[in-house]
């Protein structure tokens, strides 16, 4: 099973962009999906999670900017960025907060791959 992210890009400040991370793989379920950015020098920042049922929490740095959502039947979560800054720079992850392969087993905390969102002013 994998986390694949993809929607990195460069763009200007302003600008938007779509990140979607999608679940690669046989799975029975997974409980609450996020995304966290890490820029070159600075601590792990979580960005923004979902619940499986749709309630969302935001990073103060993010917050009315940013919007997280899911497809439950496709085990992808998106973050839609607009008003972008220079300070959004950063490697973004997808992660997962435990991931279901039957009713008992599963596996906790697990993260994907990383896309490359660069702002320039």
């Amino acid at each position: 099973v994998q986390l694949q992210a993809s929607g990195g890009g460069l763009v200007q400040a302003g600008g938007s962009l779509r990140l979607s991370c999608a679940t690669l793989g046989s799975i029975f379920s997974i409980t609450a999906m996020g995304w966290y950015r890490q820029a070159p020098g600075s601590q792990r920042e979580l960005v923004a999670m979902i619940s499986s049922g749709g309630s969302a929490e935001y990073s103060d740095s993010v917050k009315g900017r940013f919007t997280i959502s899911r497809d439950n039947a496709k085990n992808t979560v998106y973050l839609q960025m607009n008003s972008l800054k220079p300070e959004d720079t950063a490697v973004y992850f997808c992660k997962a907060d435990r991931i279901y392969f039957s009713r008992s087993y599963y596996w906790h905390d697990y993260r994907g791959q990383g896309t490359l969102v660069t702002v320039f002013s």
